[in-house]
């Protein structure tokens, strides 16, 4: 194993320090406990968007925070869910008295701590709603979920509810809209290898030279099947038909697509990855109207990509097309 470390125990908050150094008109760090706000929190009039994970998925989810995005993000440690006193400290810096979203992907841990955190805020009088992600077509339930995990889809809806909340939308609304748009989206995701987690020392799993997994989680997570590895085209028939069989889209659907690097992915095979998917949809008459294309959602240096489909209308584009401005997405200021 090689890393740019210092202590594996410190890396989080070293991470977060040097993120806080680069961005530092955009957001800060509070420590003790520990989250990611932004710079202007709380915003006067604004419900407030908080979300959080493990760390190692980077950038999300620290680097989503800022004007468009996310108001807050609670990191765990390297692929280790928040704790509630951090979920709750970053959701009352966010309270401007209009309430506070939380938007929280499918891992028991993330449930669990975000519901007490829930609990914790309510008793302080200040109102939140919880929105659950669960966007993985590949298995039903895995070795950190009860039920579908919850994966690429999380960047889009913080993007799209960040938006709206930045118009002035109101808590019911701004939930009402996280949940539509998680029942839209479906995501899918191939490891190529491993990834280790510092501390460790070794790999989560173990891949033969030849073989791939598909359907894998981005903790490493067994997914559907481990098979040889195939060209790119037929591993992105795959993943569409993965995607089409569970949420069907029919000829004349507009949507977003995102084709997320593990982290160690090159852009030159993840583009090319797009080439295939747009090449597809087009032939089944799809529509992609939005794309990302980049790192958005890793697991540390793992080879592999997941491809997100979320279906769309009129008004989820304008709020897409709104400005944001983020370490990790940005564009429109």
């Amino acid at each position: 194993m090689k890393k740019f470390l210092n202590d594996p125990d410190d890396l989080v908050r070293e991470s977060l320090a040097g993120l806080e150094a680069a961005h530092g008109g955009i957001l800060r760090v509070q420590v003790d406990p520990l989250f990611v706000v932004r710079r202007d929190a709380p915003v006067p009039g604004k419900v407030g968007v908080v979300s959080g994970g493990g760390s190692g998925h980077e950038p999300m989810h620290g680097g989503f925070v800022g004007p468009g995005m996310l108001d807050a993000a609670c990191p765990g440690a390297i692929f280790t869910s928040p704790t509630p006193d951090q979920i709750e400290s970053a959701s009352r810096a966010v309270d401007s008295g209009k309430g506070v979203l939380h938007l929280v992907k499918n891992y028991t841990g993330d449930v669990l701590n975000f519901e007490t955190a829930r609990e914790l805020c309510e008793a302080q009088g200040i109102p939140v709603e919880a929105v659950l992600i669960d966007d993985d077509v590949a298995v039903k339930d895995s070795l950190y979920t009860a039920g579908r995990r919850g994966v690429g889809a999380t960047v889009l809806i913080e993007k799209i509810v960040g938006a709206a909340a930045e118009r002035g939308w109101l808590l019911p609304d701004l939930a009402a809209l996280a949940r539509a748009l998680n029942e839209e989206s479906r995501s899918i995701g191939i490891a190529l290898s491993s990834c280790v987690v510092p501390g460790a020392g070794k790999a989560t799993f173990n891949l033969g030279p030849e073989e791939i997994e598909l359907g894998i989680g981005i903790h490493g997570e067994p997914g559907r099947e481990r098979t040889a590895i195939k060209p790119a085209r037929e591993l992105v028939e795959y993943m569409i038909d993965a995607v089409f069989t569970d949420r069907p889209l029919n000829r004349g659907d507009e949507t977003i697509v995102m084709v997320n690097g593990m982290g160690g992915t090159p852009l030159i095979e993840l583009y090319l990855l797009f080439g295939e998917v747009q090449r597809i949809f087009r032939d089944r008459g799809v529509r992609i109207a939005r794309s990302l294309v980049g790192n958005y959602i890793t697991s540390l240096e793992m080879q592999g990509c997941s491809l997100t489909v979320l279906r769309c209308n009129g008004e989820t584009f304008r709020l897409w097309d709104d400005p944001v401005r983020t370490a990790g997405l940005r564009w429109g200021v």
